[in-house]
């Protein structure tokens, strides 16, 4: 029976051989995340269901990101509900500033492809970039999971998204995201996986694919997914086997739509305030004056985003008067950027680098911005209120985007190198 990835792993994953686009079936979950603001609701709700050990302690990982440091009075209660719920309960994996969840969960290798995954953060989407089904969950969902190790599901149907050729040298794959993001608007997959192939997918780094899979939330994807391969086994720590490649959607398979691109035909995109789904070429935006420019977050925070600004700063100083928060998506990125020069030049150019978290794209600390500020940012979402007050106007963008706006204090086209 032809399927798409999405079908074929849940009916690895449950046994169910015929489970198809909207049949309802029970998944044996390998792995969840909690993340810290979520960790006193799930454990209330996990006590309040009766239960009193987890189903697999190895298989739950609590990550303490979005409030560390603690910017506010109520965050240190956070830390010690959640210190007191892995000293009573005993999960194995616990994070304490170690990076932004969605990071460390690839990295650290929690997740390997065929999984299935689920967390307390809507862009636990991202692990499909291994190949994995991984969705963003309530804490009474996540309670549930941590009692039982299962999780009811319907299966998605499957929008494919097909991306042939070679990408242009300023170009990236957070580009081609928000082409997709703005082609299919806010709600156009929403309750769908994204499966993701062609050429241009192919050549990809794990870590381009991660910020494709890192949004396709804001497309109101389910899940998207990359077919496994040899970078990804690499990057996974496993030997590639016929498994991890059959999961691939079959050419027969029923899709509710095929999109398609032409990479050359690509250009550097911003979504502009304050939808996701506005998207406009940088070519249309330029001139436009800007006071901050943010790059980082658990969209592109790893190595080679911080490699693409740097590369554009190597040389340049940022522009009077507009600020440069940097921000590593983990501290084994933060070291390696710090290992190979890349820091040296994001500081010499000017750029105040900060610890891994998720304290900026969440709106909490380390440099939200006022009424009438504008700011270049590369993480996932621009919503009133979501860096600052209201009044803030967030463009989001690639890293090298990014870059160049914070030398030329406007937003200007990234070169071409």
């Amino acid at each position: 029976m032809a399927a798409t990835m999405i079908e074929k792993l849940l009916r690895r994953n449950t046994g169910v051989e015929t489970a198809k686009a909207g049949d309802i079936v029970t998944a044996n979950v390998d792995r969840v995340m909690i993340h810290d603001i979520f960790i006193p609701f799930v454990k209330d709700k996990f006590e309040e269901m009766g239960f009193t050990r987890l189903w697999d302690p190895d298989k739950v990982v609590l990550i303490y990101d979005h409030l560390v440091p603690a910017s506010q009075l109520d965050d240190p209660r956070h830390h010690r509900i959640g210190d007191a719920f892995a000293d009573k309960y005993g999960p194995i994996h616990v994070h304490r500033s170690d990076g932004i969840c969605h990071q460390l969960m690839t990295e650290a290798g929690y997740v390997k492809p065929g999984d299935v995954v689920f967390g307390t953060d809507s862009h636990t989407t991202t692990y499909g970039c291994v190949g994995a089904f991984s969705s963003g969950i309530g804490y009474t969902e996540m309670a549930s999971i941590l009692g039982t190790g299962k999780l009811w599901v319907r299966v998605p149907e499957t929008i494919r998204v097909i991306v042939d050729g070679t990408l242009p040298p300023n170009v990236s794959s957070k580009d081609i995201i928000l082409r997709l993001i703005g082609d299919l608007t806010a709600a156009g997959a929403s309750y769908c996986a994204l499966e993701f192939s062609g050429s241009t997918v192919e050549e990809m780094t794990v870590a381009s694919r991660m910020t494709m899979a890192n949004m396709a939330i804001e497309a109101g994807a389910k899940c998207a997914l990359f077919t496994p391969d040899e970078k990804t086994a690499d990057y996974c720590g496993v030997a590639l086997t016929e498994e991890m490649t059959a999961l691939r959607g079959d050419e027969e398979a029923h899709y509710i739509r095929t999109i398609r691109y032409q990479a050359d035909q690509l250009v550097p995109v911003m979504a502009c305030p304050s939808q996701v789904d506005q998207i406009r070429p940088v070519a249309e935006l330029e001139g436009r004056e800007i006071d901050q420019v943010f790059i980082g977050s658990c969209t592109n925070g790893r190595l080679e985003d911080l490699m693409a600004a740097a590369a554009v700063l190597k040389g340049k100083k940022v522009a009077p008067f507009v600020k440069l928060i940097v921000t590593p998506a983990s501290r084994k990125v933060y070291l390696d950027a710090l290992e190979n020069g890349t820091l040296d030049i994001l500081a010499g150019a000017g750029a105040v680098i900060t610890h891994p978290g998720c304290g900026l794209c969440c709106g909490r600390t380390g440099g939200i911005l006022t009424d009438g500020e504008r700011v270049v940012a590369t993480n996932n979402r621009n919503f009133l209120g979501r860096m600052g007050t209201s009044k803030v106007e967030i463009y989001l963008a690639s890293p090298a985007s990014a870059a160049a706006a914070a030398a030329a204090g406007k937003i200007v086209l990234p070169p071409a190198f």
